[in-house]
């Protein structure tokens, strides 16, 4: 008779199995995911082969993709919106430095179009970043 009182009672255990999986489920799937979050937009650099030069602070990066498009820091800006953009984006910056990251293909003339728009944003350290030269990477 005392093996059947026992049968009657609640379990108050908690299975976490089932949690633990969908858990280790979900990591997996986060770590797969992240590396490719943070890529950014593909752009081909041209290719040099002088020497790096140090960085003194963390300078905004500007993109101009193969097809002319221009990114701030991975935010799309819409055509015409450039100058105004610039100027929101380093607003109460002492001394903004921005680089330039444009793609080989880009045509020279959208490039100084480019920077003659981030000139008038107030902008007065502009570098470009290239690639050394056998450099595969994009």
């Amino acid at each position: 008779m005392a093996g059947s009182s026992r049968s009657n009672e609640m379990m108050s255990d908690i299975n976490v199995t089932p949690f633990v999986d969908v858990m280790l489920v979900l990591l997996i799937i986060f770590m797969v995911t992240a590396p490719m979050l943070q890529q950014g937009e593909e752009v081909a650099l041209p290719q040099v082969d002088s020497a790096p030069l140090e960085e003194k602070a963390d300078p905004l990066i500007l993109v101009v993709d193969r097809e002319g498009g221009v990114w701030i820091q991975d935010v799309r800006v819409a055509p015409g919106f450039l100058e105004s953009r610039m100027a929101d984006w380093l607003r109460g910056a002492a001394n903004p430095q921005v680089l330039l990251k444009a793609d080989a293909d880009v045509p020279y003339g959208r490039v100084v179009e480019i920077m003659n728009a981030v000139r008038k944003a107030g902008v007065t350290q502009l570098g470009m970043l290239t690639q050394p030269v056998g450099d595969v990477r994009r």
